[in-house]
C-alpha cells in the first residue's frame, strides 16, 4: 500500500524563476523517506541514526522532471515499495499536484551500518513493514 505525505513549496524552495530549483526537490524527497520510515514503517529517523546506528542512504537515483512547481504549491509525495532485498529496497516516488505529477522518482535505499558504513539487513519490523506494502513493478 502506497504511503503519502504532503508538503507545500517554500520561498527557499524556488529560484529566480519561481519554480523548484531542483535540488530542492532531493530535499523534499529526502523528508518524504524520512516520514514514511517514522509513519508507515515504524522506525523515525533519530532512532534510527542514534539508537540503532543505521542509515537508509540513497544510492540510486532516477528522475524525471515532469511538470514545474511554483510557489505556494501544495504537493503530495506518494511513496511505493517496488523491490526488497536481503539490505536495499526499491521505491518509486511520484510528487503531484492540482491534478499532475510534478516528479517521478525511481530509488533505491540500503540499510546501512553507520559505525563501518557497510550494508546490513533490514530490522525485522521494518522488513516486515516494507514487505507489508510492497507493489511489484
Amino acid at each position: 500500500m502506497p504511503f503519502t505525505t504532503s508538503t507545500q513549496v517554500r520561498f527557499a524552495h524556488v529560484d529566480p524563476a519561481g519554480i523548484v530549483f531542483y535540488p530542492r526537490y532531493f530535499e523534499m524527497l529526502n523528508g518524504a523517506v524520512e516520514d514514511w520510515f517514522a509513519q508507515d514503517l515504524g522506525m523515525d529517523f533519530a532512532s534510527m541514526h542514534l539508537e540503532h546506528h543505521i542509515g537508509v542512504p540513497t544510492v540510486k537515483l532516477d528522475v524525471e522532471f515532469v511538470s514545474p512547481s511554483r510557489l505556494g504549491d501544495r504537493l503530495d509525495m506518494t511513496i511505493t515499495a517496488k523491490r526488497l532485498g536481503r539490505t536495499s529496497c526499491g521505491i518509486e516516488v511520484v510528487f503531484a499536484g492540482e491534478g499532475r505529477d510534478r516528479l517521478r522518482a525511481q530509488v533505491v535505499l540500503v540499510c546501512m551500518d553507520l559505525n563501518d558504513h557497510r550494508p546490513v539487513e533490514w530490522p525485522a519490523h521494518v522488513r516486515e513493514r516494507i514487505e507489508a506494502g510492497l507493489v511489484p513493478a
